[in-house]
C-alpha cells in the first residue's frame, strides 16, 4: 500500500462520543517528526477539554505528562511484545509496572489496555492468530487479580477487515466474522462479554474508495448522494460508515453478541498517497462525521449501542505543531 499522508489539525484530531460532546478523545502516537515535550502535550489536551486519549504504548515520560489530569487513558501493548504476554507472570509484571503503580490519587486514569494494534491484518499472515487471545486473557486476568479489574479494561483495537459480508450479499444484515478466525473472534467476543469489556474496531471509510475505481465515492461521505438498500432488512444506507459498523453489529449478533459496547478506536481521511486522498475531500468527510456527531444519531439499526468512544486518527506519528488550540 502506498504511503498516505493524512490531514492533522496540529498533532492530532479530535474524536466524540456519539452520546456526548464532552467526552472529547483523541489518539496519541509518538512517531513524530518533531516531537512536542509530553507536558506541552497534555497541556494542549487540557486546553482544548479534551477528556479522553489513546496511547500506542506505555512511555513513561508521556505517563508522567498524564498523571494529575483528569484525562482518562487507553495505554497499548503493542504487537511485538504479544507472546511475551502469553505468560502470565509477565503479564502480571506489565501490569503492575504500566498500570497499577499509576493507580494511585494523583496518578493516571487508565481506563483500558489495548492489547495490541489490529493484529488479525489479513497483511500480518496470520504472525499474531495464535498468541493475541492468550494475551488479552492474561491482561484481564492480571487486571482483576490486581484489584482494578472492575474499572480497568482489557480490549483489542480491530481492523474492520475481522469481519465482512458474504461473496454475493454484500448487506450489512449478513455480516459475519472472516471465516479464518471466525472461531477465534468468538472466542475474544465471549470473553469481552464475560469481563465487561468493549470490542473496539477501526472504520477507515477511505479504504473503501482505495484501488477499487468501482466504488461510488460519494457513498465514503456522510453528505453524499449514493444509497444501497440491505435486501435482508430493506434498509437503505447513504454511507459506508454506517454499514461497516452495523456489518460489525451483525457479526456479533450472529454469535449471540449483539449488545456488546463498540468502541470506534479509529477513523479519519489521507491528504496524500492516492488519487482520493486530498484535502478537500478529507474535509468534507471530517465536517460531514462531525455534523453526524453533534446530531447524536447512530446507525440505522444501532442507534442505542454507542455506549464507547468514538476517536479518529488522520494520521499517527504526524508532524507536531505548537499551535495551543485544535
Amino acid at each position: 500500500m502506498a504511503r498516505l499522508r493524512w490531514l492533522s489539525i496540529c498533532l492530532m484530531v479530535v474524536g466524540f462520543l456519539w452520546t456526548s460532546v464532552e467526552s472529547l478523545g483523541i489518539n496519541w502516537g509518538t512517531q513524530a517528526t518533531h516531537k512536542l515535550p509530553p507536558k506541552t502535550v497534555v497541556q494542549m489536551l487540557k486546553d482544548n477539554g479534551i477528556k479522553k486519549v489513546k496511547l500506542f504504548d506505555t512511555d513513561q515520560s508521556t505517563m508522567n505528562a498524564l498523571a494529575g489530569t483528569d484525562i482518562e487513558v487507553m495505554v497499548a501493548i503493542p504487537n511485538d511484545q504479544l507472546a511475551a504476554m502469553n505468560d502470565y507472570s509477565r503479564a502480571k509484571d506489565w501490569v503492575q509496572r504500566n498500570v497499577t503503580r499509576y493507580n494511585f490519587d494523583g496518578g493516571v486514569s487508565i481506563k483500558y489496555v489495548a492489547v495490541g494494534n489490529e493484529p488479525f491484518l489479513t497483511s500480518y499472515n496470520g504472525s499474531f492468530i495464535n498468541t493475541t487471545f492468550p494475551a488479552l486473557q492474561n491482561i484481564q486476568n492480571a487486571l482483576n487479580e490486581a484489584g482494578v479489574g472492575d474499572s480497568i479494561k482489557a480490549t483489542v483495537p480491530l481492523n474492520a477487515d475481522v469481519y465482512q459480508s458474504p461473496s454475493g450479499n454484500n448487506a450489512p444484515s449478513a455480516g459475519r466474522f472472516r471465516s479464518d478466525i471466525g472461531e477465534l473472534m468468538t472466542q475474544i467476543v465471549e470473553f469481552l462479554s464475560q469481563n465487561n469489556a468493549p470490542f473496539t474496531v477501526n472504520i477507515y471509510p477511505f479504504l473503501s474508495l482505495y484501488g477499487n475505481d468501482n466504488f461510488p465515492i460519494n457513498y465514503a461521505f456522510f453528505d453524499g448522494g449514493s444509497s444501497i438498500v440491505d435486501g435482508g432488512n430493506g434498509i437503505t444506507y447513504t454511507n459506508v460508515f454506517d454499514a461497516n459498523f452495523d456489518t460489525l453489529v451483525s457479526s456479533l449478533k450472529a454469535v449471540g453478541l449483539g449488545n456488546l459496547t463498540i468502541i470506534v478506536g479509529e477513523v479519519g481521511w489521507p491528504t496524500d498517497g492516492d488519487k482520493n486522498a486530498n484535502i478537500n475531500y478529507a474535509i468534507r468527510f471530517y465536517n460531514g462525521l462531525l455534523r453526524r456527531l453533534a446530531s447524536n444519531v447512530g446507525t440505522p439499526t444501532s442507534a442505542w449501542i454507542y455506549r464507547g468512544i468514538l476517536v479518529w486518527t488522520p494520521r499517527r506519528g504526524c508532524q507536531e505543531h505548537s499551535s495551543r488550540k485544535l
